[in-house]
């Protein structure tokens, strides 16, 4: 099953993602979206951007054809009902023969998750075309964050709502809205060199997909497959766009894909179940782990800013990133670093539901001290102190 899962989640969204990354760099020059040089870019030349319709194409085309083949298989495929004696075919049989027999049984639950799905999706379509405008006009901060924060209220309303261990009225709802709206503009903050945002997102989407693969939903004791499914669609999109983000880009994902990628990261989050019901309570800190990173890269940005007196809002060149290639490194290198960072802070999150308490702070402790040691090395690499 699991094969079946990793291959028919990423390989459709990973081969239509490449695809539209062809058609949106023919495109995107003749509608005016382009991203130019200058004093805070790191590109000398222009660069086609909105590949974020890529990525959301990457998505919506794959499931928009499984939801087709959800109606046929619930009406007259193997999910429908038989009357006794009839003559139609019987696809259990044919399905059993591939081994994927047990995808049959699953065709109910996902028929009946399909509406959310679409209505997750609706948020995520809006926010896409939010940053397209963006991308093409440019769009004042405070719209853009008023519609990013009415978005995740109305998503967060509609029951997608982080499970904490503390019943206090209202706290859960303005975590999940914060969550939402952080998550949206930590990626659109880490989009700063090439491939960066987008190789980040799809360690972490991969991350977390086997993290809910792992961690067995309470009323079943199964594995949570919608959940890892929708992941792996996300990383396939990714990965299909990285094609044409890896350096040297010939396409940027712009406002459009970051706003797109940290959304749709945060509403599976919120969808996935890490703790409680059998599941240890330090389960929850898992999403926290495998962002660490864009998180920390968020926090430190904004502090540098703010300390200098300019807005947080105001883009430079002062993300970790950057201050690692004041380091040395070259640009390469420096998205190879932030790379591994990820994936280090993620694979101590797939260890959240296998230890005890005491196992739980090793791994915060781990995750902690490397990215400690990470801006020690930053600013003494500066010479400034800047960290």
């Amino acid at each position: 099953m699991l094969p079946w899962l990793i291959l028919g989640a990423v390989l459709p969204s990973a081969c239509v993602c490449w695809i539209g990354g062809w058609i949106v760099r023919w495109l995107a020059p003749r509608v005016g979206l382009v991203d130019r040089p200058g004093a805070r870019k790191i590109h000398d030349k222009p660069i086609p951007t909105g590949g974020g319709l890529a990525i959301w194409l990457g998505l919506v085309v794959p499931l928009g054809i499984g939801q087709c083949l959800l109606w046929v298989a619930i009406t007259v495929g193997p999910a429908a009902p038989r009357a006794a004696g009839s003559s139609g075919l019987d696809f259990r049989n044919d399905v059993s023969i591939f081994g994927i027999d047990e995808v049959v049984n699953h065709i109910p639950g996902l028929w009946q998750q399909s509406g959310k799905l679409w209505l997750l999706l609706a948020g995520g379509s809006l926010l896409m075309l939010l940053g397209l405008a963006d991308d093409r006009r440019g769009l004042d901060w405070r719209l853009r964050l008023a519609v990013q924060t009415a978005v995740a209220i109305t998503m967060v309303a509609c029951g997608w709502q982080a499970r904490l261990p503390w019943n206090v009225p209202g706290l859960a709802f303005a975590v999940s809205v914060l969550w939402i709206v952080g998550l949206i503009n930590s990626f659109n903050m880490l989009d700063n060199m090439d491939g960066l945002s987008a190789g980040v997102a799809a360690i972490a989407g991969t991350m977390l997909a086997a993290a809910v693969l792992l961690a067995p939903r309470p009323d079943n004791h199964q594995p949570q497959l919608f959940v890892a499914g929708f992941l792996l669609l996300i990383v396939g999109s990714l990965l299909g766009f990285l094609a044409h983000n890896r350096p040297p880009a010939r396409l940027f994902m712009g406002d459009a894909g970051s706003y797109l990628v940290g959304y749709l990261l945060a509403m599976a989050t919120l969808t996935a179940t890490f703790a409680g019901g059998g599941l240890p309570r330090h389960g929850a800190l898992a999403p926290l782990c495998v962002m660490a990173v864009p998180i920390y890269d968020t926090a430190s940005v904004v502090f540098i800013r703010l300390r200098q007196g300019r807005s947080p809002f105001v883009g430079d060149k002062s993300h970790f990133s950057h201050r690692l290639v004041k380091l040395g490194m070259t640009k390469p290198q420096a998205v190879l670093t932030i790379y591994l960072a990820t994936a280090t802070c993620g694979l101590g999150a797939l260890l959240l539901h296998e230890v005890d308490a005491i196992g739980a702070v090793l791994v915060l402790l781990l995750i902690g001290c490397t990215l400690l040691l990470v801006a020690i090395l930053e600013s003494t690499g500066s010479g400034r102190g800047e960290m």
